[in-house]
């Protein structure tokens, strides 16, 4: 590759102790079981010239009616993540998970990931059991958020409602629920009155890319919105490589994002490795690169997002 120092900002990892209800999720959703350790990680990263991987723990923290469990695990996850960025910060960053649909919960967390932790972020999830992230009632987190111009990875989780028999929730569901929480998000008027805040779609924003001038159409029916609205919110957003650079989908989300708001991304070890370097290559091999844009992709806008790792 071009570039050997990819800062990687869809890494997950697994706590010891989520290791048997993840592996079960993955499962049930018949997806190859992850398998994490962070020797492992900095040796997959070594393989495929990831210099430094953002953590994000990409799965729900409680049941809908166990709230108070919820914000135990998120901060027992929390505080196992900052341990391991703080034994190597020159390989690991830490994206803190927040246990929504609490807001007052995700409040407090948030808090004490960004001011003790020293996360570089937080993650949630497309939805919270079913409330989708543009909901009125999380309008304290986003305005908290806000105040502290925080990075946010929205990972992708199922949809309410059954999957479709034989076909895996992360193959063909995710993508649409990341397309349907974004839409929701800009509907709602998030990105807009938020604009400190930088939100982060993995897998190119789902199916947005492809979709937005379709999408767009939602202006069409909100008095005193335009399609030109929706389109210029849709752009708000930033998005990752992972499990999206074939040959269809890296054209559609280059000619959409706008400048600088591409990142790497490997979505390790959801999407096993030896799945994930066929989109590393893809990526390198991608022939419409302007001069200077594949280096973009692979660290210069990650940079831009966490200054504590921009080199000199």
């Amino acid at each position: 590759m071009t570039n050997p120092a990819r800062i990687d900002v869809h890494q997950h990892l697994i706590p010891p102790e989520q290791r048997r209800a993840v592996s079960g999720r993955a499962t049930a959703f018949g997806w190859p079981a992850p398998v994490w350790d962070a020797g492992s990680a900095i040796a997959m990263m070594d393989r495929r010239s990831i210099a430094v991987g953002m953590l994000s723990f990409a799965a729900p923290v409680g049941a809908p009616d166990d709230p108070a469990g919820a914000r135990a695990t998120a901060r027992r996850v929390n505080e196992y993540t900052a341990e391991l960025v703080k034994d190597r910060p020159e390989r690991f960053g830490h994206f803190a998970v927040l246990p929504l649909p609490d807001v007052d919960g995700a409040l407090a967390e948030a808090a004490h990931a960004l001011d003790e932790l020293k996360a570089d972020g937080v993650t949630v999830l497309s939805n919270a059991h079913g409330r989708y992230l543009g909901d009125p009632a999380f309008e304290p987190l986003w305005a908290e958020l806000d105040a502290r111009a925080a990075v946010v990875l929205v990972h992708p989780t199922a949809p309410p409602g059954p999957a479709l028999p034989d076909l895996p929730g992360p193959l063909v569901d995710f993508p649409y629920d990341t397309t349907r929480t974004a839409l929701h998000l800009v509907v709602n008027g998030v990105p807009r009155r938020h604009r400190r805040v930088r939100m982060i779609l993995p897998h190119a924003g789902g199916f947005l890319p492809y979709a937005a001038h379709r999408l767009a159409c939602a202006g069409r029916l909100r008095p005193g919105t335009t399609p030109e609205d929706v389109l210029a919110d849709l752009q708000r957003f930033y998005f990752d490589t992972a499990f999206a650079t074939g040959p269809a989908t890296l054209p559609s989300l280059m000619a959409f994002a706008a400048p600088g708001r591409v990142l790497y991304g490997s979505d390790f070890p959801m999407l096993p490795e030896e799945w994930g370097t066929g989109f590393d290559a893809a990526l390198d091999d991608y022939a419409h690169w302007a001069p200077g844009q594949l280096h973009a992709v692979n660290r210069g806008n990650a940079e831009a997002l966490f200054p504590r790792l921009a080199r000199s």
